[in-house]
């Protein structure tokens, strides 16, 4: 055993039982930290345009606190690019974290002197919890590589803003530094592609123990080391790789040609970071569920999806949501969010202690009949097809075909096969039928009449990297949105239609 694993283990133990001693206290670390945030919000100008300063119970912060997404918020935004100070939080931002929003161009994420440890332990505490469960620290005396954002940084009126994971890199502790792959340089190439087959060389022939990424552009690095390898699996050029950090996007479409491309076993972690925080981990390696991150400066909310765009959505805290429910995600955060949708979905799978799946987007779904088809429906459907027919996924995305001139309605799926199913008819079958055992709607409005079984079209191989691609947005944090309900993406696509 070499230095780095040794002493990860006494290190491992402690931050293991810390976290166990959260998940008992969890509810009561919430409500004094809303305690806590309210009273530092107060003094800056969100705090007294919403008067958080005559705020002292939860239902006081509802009534003072409206919900908000991203654009709501953009006037205290441009305030702090302006260059004003105790705007959302005390002072000013220490980064920008930019990310790319769906409909409304960039968005910057402030990140305070507060908030940069969230993100930067969570992710330290997903790998030391599975080594104190595991017992397994080997990996740390090995090169890890993780699929991430540029380093270097622009400024965004004087603020130093860029990739949340390109500002973490610069948090990276400097005993791990010689762990760590690719170098710098190659870190910094903004072409993806580029990017991706330096990549494959510096880590070609390397001691690789550790890999991390969201796995669409985890899986395009195996098959590009693949392809310049004799098409050999992961294993077998990295003998020594004992653990795959993934999050992002939910993994399980993606799982089944992933660990066919590694050829091996090797332990999974998943994790769900955003820019706004890091807000889960699986602390159970093997088992359902991300352990809810309770004690790190992020008070959370749920609003049943359900109610989401109603004038007035019910709102509950962390004690009050209950296990098989879809929620909305909110957060009020120590970086000055308040109030503030992330726009993604979570539904509880244990409530002591609080483990979670994310289930999609709020934006990302099919309503264009009442059917509310959401991803965590859609995903469940192409995955146990896949298995019944033995096929591969590389990537989807579906919209509704509304205006056809022959017949009814349907749901258009835009499938990218790695090995297509020798009966596409009775695949497309089996995916409706899942979906309809899912989403009682969808099952309705094809006994109604209202709506056919779903048209599968099968798409060429890197549609959707070259898609990425045409619109700037191929690159290791960016994601194919899975659902629309319009036909904008679609559009986009016919010209990498097969069939």
């Amino acid at each position: 055993m070499k230095i780095k694993s040794f002493l990860a283990k006494p290190y491992a133990s402690i931050i293991h039982s810390k976290v166990k001693k959260g998940m008992v206290t969890a509810v009561a670390d919430q409500q004094a930290l809303l305690q806590h945030l309210v009273k530092q919000g107060a003094k800056t100008v969100f705090g007294k345009d919403h008067g958080l300063e005559s705020v002292k119970t939860y239902d006081d912060y509802k009534k003072a606190v409206p919900l908000r997404d991203y654009e709501e918020f953009t006037p205290y935004i441009d305030k702090i690019k302006a260059g004003e100070q105790n705007v959302l939080w005390k002072g000013k931002p220490i980064y920008f974290a930019k990310t790319s929003g769906t409909t409304s161009g960039a968005k910057y994420i402030p990140i305070s002197k507060d908030s940069i440890s969230n993100h930067i332990n969570g992710a330290r505490n997903a790998l030391l919890c599975y080594m104190a469960e595991t017992g397994n620290t080997d990996f740390a005396d090995g090169k890890m590589i993780f699929l991430s954002g540029s380093p270097e940084l622009e400024r965004v009126g004087g603020i130093p803003t860029g990739r949340l994971s390109g500002i973490v890199n610069h948090f990276i502790p400097r005993y791990l530094r010689g762990n760590q792959l690719p170098s710098y340089e190659t870190n910094c190439i903004d072409d993806w592609e580029d990017k991706l087959d330096k990549i494959v060389k510096e880590t070609s022939g390397e001691n690789m123990t550790l890999i991390s990424g969201i796995p669409p552009w985890m899986q395009m690095y195996f098959d590009w080391l693949s392809a310049r390898n004799e098409g050999k699996k992961i294993k077998e050029l990295f003998p020594q790789l004992q653990v795959i950090v993934h999050g992002g996007v939910n993994f399980e479409p993606y799982k089944a040609k992933l660990i066919d491309s590694l050829g091996g076993k090797v332990d999974m972690i998943e994790t769900f970071p955003a820019s706004e925080g890091f807000f889960a981990f699986q602390d159970l390696p093997g088992q359902e569920g991300l352990l809810l991150n309770t004690d790190a400066g992020i008070f959370y909310e749920f609003v049943p999806a359900t109610e989401i765009g109603s004038p007035n959505p019910t709102r509950l805290s962390l004690g009050e949501v209950q296990v098989g429910v879809n929620y909305a995600l909110i957060v009020s955060t120590n970086a000055g969010l308040w109030g503030y949708s992330i726009g993604d979905t979570v539904r509880f799978v244990s409530v002591n202690p609080y483990r979670l799946v994310v289930t999609g987007r709020i934006k990302h779904y099919i309503s264009a009949f009442g059917e509310h088809v959401i991803g965590e429906e859609v995903e469940y459907a192409i995955l146990h097809a896949s298995r019944e027919f033995n096929t591969h996924i590389i990537e989807f995305t579906i919209a509704p075909a509304i205006q056809v001139t022959d017949g009814l309605p349907y749901h258009e799926w835009f499938i990218e096969f790695e090995t297509p199913p020798a009966d596409m008819a009775a695949f497309a079958l089996a995916v409706n039928n899942h979906l309809a055992q899912k989403n009682i709607y969808y099952q309705d409005l094809m006994a109604g009449k209202i709506l056919r079984p779903l048209v599968i079209r099968t798409m060429k191989k890197n549609t959707f990297i070259e898609y990425m691609k045409s619109i700037g947005r191929l690159g290791g944090q960016n994601k194919v949105p899975r659902l629309g309900n319009d036909r904008k993406l679609a559009d986009a696509l016919q010209g990498w239609v097969v069939r």
